[in-house]
């Protein structure tokens, strides 16, 4: 069965989407999802900690010996991949039985945990395989099912932020295949590690880099990359909780993961960032995004839809890491992607909580819900504090090593840049809090109680695992560092 881990990984939640509707009770799909998404994480680990033991692990799809087959590569950069999406795929599903029942109706509940299901499995797929079209593949699946979630949940406006997702997505997509398809017109192979070996012979045509430019607008937009967002702050705002909490988590760093494999594995370091200019464009993008979303996230009255500008202003963190074109950036890059899955997991989670109480995630209708929500809206201020880059926090290690690394290139107003926009999140995150403490409800609103254990067991599960990361780093370090020298080869 160890052997099998690899294919186990993906199979197991893809047989477990449909069962979930041939079994119609919602509880029955809850109880199965949570356990599907429990084996995920175990195998997850599993396969971790035989990497760490033994190096990259190849599996033959079928039996069929790549490239010609479908290969599964497992490497500390997907590694810590599957492992970020198990886990996260399994908290929120323990949360999403109260959230789920109290925001989806009754007759579409097992629907919600078909489309949860599929979506894991294509996120799982996405950071597993070591062939390209597959690849897009699991991306159809898991963006088919994630504008369904989006759209499954009582407000409306989910139906106009899905189609909007729906439409940008499928840009991004059909960019994505357009340019897969060139390489395989100029190389004859799918398979990454096959591509990787043929692509160097011509490198010089136009046709690769065509399909380099296609490749990279296609995940650029599927990761939410400044100024290609614009479905992200709506589909977050309008989803269900529990899908707004899992998609913030998880999608946009499946997709960075990708644009890595590709930019560094599969092209290669000195094409990406010497021929091409790579490295520029995503430093211009980067800055653009972390101030810009920064600042729209301030004036924003609907929480979640604060938080999603701040996830675009994050994803500018992580790919300012990239930009820096070192191994010490892409480490503190790939630190602070697996450290913002954390944070935004932890804060939307509190922001649902929230949300059972009180039907709403405005500010206005927050008020005072502090005093009689003690422990949501602490678990909200630590990942808060996490997400400002407070010391003792996930939020601070990975800030400071995006510092560190643009310091030891000498690239000093990067990280002034850090610490300014550091300073624009604790405007935003403050609204909330003192929203949440220091003002006091309207008159006859009636008194809120605190959220049930359902969803506050999950919610500062995330909360203490920002703290615990934040005082010892050693596994979330040694994941990110893997994953670099993994993606960078011998690139210092």
């Amino acid at each position: 069965m160890t052997e099998h881990l690899p294919a186990l990984q993906v199979v197991v939640p893809l047989i477990a989407a449909p069962l979930t509707v041939l079994l119609r009770r919602p509880l029955a799909a809850w109880a199965l999802s949570v356990a599907v998404c429990a084996f995920s994480l175990y195998t997850a680990i599993r396969l971790a900690l035989q990497v760490l033991a033994q190096g990259p692990l190849s599996y033959d799809m079928g039996g069929w010996a790549p490239p010609w087959g479908i290969e599964y590569r497992i490497d500390m950069a997907n590694a810590a991949v599957l492992v970020l999406v198990s886990l996260i795929g399994t908290v929120v599903a323990v949360y999403a039985r109260r959230s789920v029942n109290a925001e989806i109706g009754h007759d579409r509940r097992h629907l919600f945990y078909t489309a949860y299901l599929l979506c894991f499995t294509g996120l799982l797929g996405m950071a597993a395989t070591g062939d390209a079209f597959n690849l897009f593949v699991f991306l159809e699946i898991s963006s088919l099912s994630t504008y369904a979630l989006i759209s499954i949940g009582y407000d409306r406006r989910a139906l106009t932020a899905s189609y909007q997702y729906l439409i940008m997505g499928t840009v991004g997509a059909t960019f994505l295949l357009i340019g897969i398809g060139f390489l395989y017109v100029m190389t004859g192979t799918l398979n990454m590690q096959d591509l990787a070996q043929r692509l160097p012979a011509v490198m010089d045509t136009r046709t690769v880099k065509v399909a380099f430019a296609f490749i990279v607008v296609g995940l650029s937009l599927k990761l939410a990359l400044f100024p290609l967002h614009l479905w992200l702050p709506n589909a977050y705002a309008f989803a269900p909780s529990s899908v707004s909490a899992f998609v913030a988590a998880t999608s946009t760093k499946v997709a960075i993961y990708v644009l890595l494999r590709f930019l560094l594995t599969i092209f290669g370091f000195q094409f990406s960032f010497e021929h091409m200019p790579i490295g520029n464009i995503l430093l211009v993008l980067s800055v653009a995004a972390m101030l810009s979303a920064s600042v729209v996230a301030i004036f924003q009255q609907n929480v979640k839809r604060l938080l999603a500008y701040s996830s675009v202003a994050q994803v500018g963190y992580i790919t300012l890491g990239i930009s820096l074109g070192t191994s010490a950036g892409v480490a503190a890059g790939y630190l602070h992607l697996l450290n913002h899955a954390l944070i935004k997991g932890a804060l939307f989670l509190a922001v649902g909580c929230l949300f059972y109480r009180i039907n709403s995630a405005r500010l206005s209708d927050l008020r005072g819900a502090g005093r009689s929500m003690p422990w949501t809206a602490a678990a909200f201020v630590i990942g808060g504090l996490s997400l400002i880059g407070m010391p003792l926090t996930s939020g601070f290690i990975s800030k400071w090593k995006l510092v560190e690394a643009a310091l030891a290139i000498g690239w000093w107003p990067i990280a002034v840049l850090i610490l300014a926009t550091s300073l624009l999140a604790v405007i935003y995150v403050w609204r909330v809090v003192e929203t949440l403490y220091f003002q006091s409800a309207e008159e006859g609103t009636a008194a809120v109680s605190e959220a049930p254990l359902g969803l506050l067991i999950p919610a500062w599960g995330l909360a203490l695992a920002n703290i615990y990361f934040g005082v010892d780093a050693t596994v979330t370090w040694g994941l990110a560092h893997g994953a670099a020298r993994a993606l960078m080869g011998g690139v210092p």
